[in-house]
């Protein structure tokens, strides 16, 4: 299992914490595996503050569930995902 510390847009963060979005499509290029951690952080490309690992910005934590690249353009593969407690590195506010 790794842990993965990823920009995430505000409208899918919140569908992610909400539990209406269950799954992302990345780029593969990072090894992605089932049981990985994804740390999700709230990204603005608008905001002169790109993200911040601090805790500043929301954060959620999800595990990969499934994997598929199915149906996808190359190199990009589709990750089911559930919430997930924050690991010790990466709890909310610290």
């Amino acid at each position: 299992m790794k842990e993965h510390t990823l920009k995430c847009l505000r409208p899918f963060l919140e569908r992610i914490q909400s539990g209406q979005k269950t799954f992302e499509i990345r780029k593969n290029d990072r090894d992605y595996q089932v049981g990985d951690i994804l740390h999700l952080y709230e990204y603005d490309p608008k905001s002169s503050i790109q993200w911040a690992y601090e805790g500043r910005m929301p954060m959620v934590s999800v595990m990969v569930t499934y994997m598929s690249s199915a149906y996808q353009q190359d190199g990009y593969v589709v990750l089911g995902i559930k919430p997930t407690p924050p690991t010790q590195t990466h709890k909310e506010g610290e």
